[in-house]
């Protein structure tokens, strides 16, 4: 139990988790002062995109890796 909460710290500060934890603090705080621009709004949706499906992949290869 500890092992996997210590290996999820690890995989939570990779240089890719850490720019889209930022850009989501950017995000908020633009959204919040109602200053959100188009060209914001454009790169932060490709790295959430981008984020979020290397994700899908790397389930995707471990779950047809045991298979």
């Amino acid at each position: 139990m500890k092992e996997a909460l210590v290996n999820r710290l690890a995989r939570l500060l990779c240089v890719k988790s850490l720019v889209t934890l930022a850009l989501t603090a950017v995000f908020a705080v633009m959204a919040l002062r109602g200053r959100i621009s188009q060209d914001f709004m454009t790169v932060y949706t490709v790295i959430i995109a981008f984020y979020f499906g290397t994700q899908l992949e790397r389930t995707a290869q471990k779950g047809s890796g045991a298979a």
